[in-house]
């Protein structure tokens, strides 16, 4: 009984291995596709939204003067 159990594990080691090796790293490639498209969308977006925030040489904004008026008590 244990050389049958032995004899077709080879033959499904021998057959079927390179099979589900060639589906597991198939797998692994469509994820990690997946995942660089994920991570270069995201940073598109991010780009989008902020669009100074990854640009090292851009000037730092700058604060537009106020137009309030200031009020000062009467110096009375």
């Amino acid at each position: 009984m244990g050389l049958i159990g032995a004899l077709g594990y080879v033959t499904w080691v021998s057959k079927f291995q390179g099979k589900f090796q060639q589906e597991t790293q198939r797998s692994v490639g469509q994820l990690q596709r997946f995942q660089d498209s994920l991570r270069d969308s995201q940073a598109r977006d991010a780009a989008e939204d902020f669009p100074d925030a990854f640009n090292p040489d851009s000037e730092p904004p700058t604060q537009k003067p106020s137009r309030t008026s200031v009020i000062r008590p009467d110096a009375n």
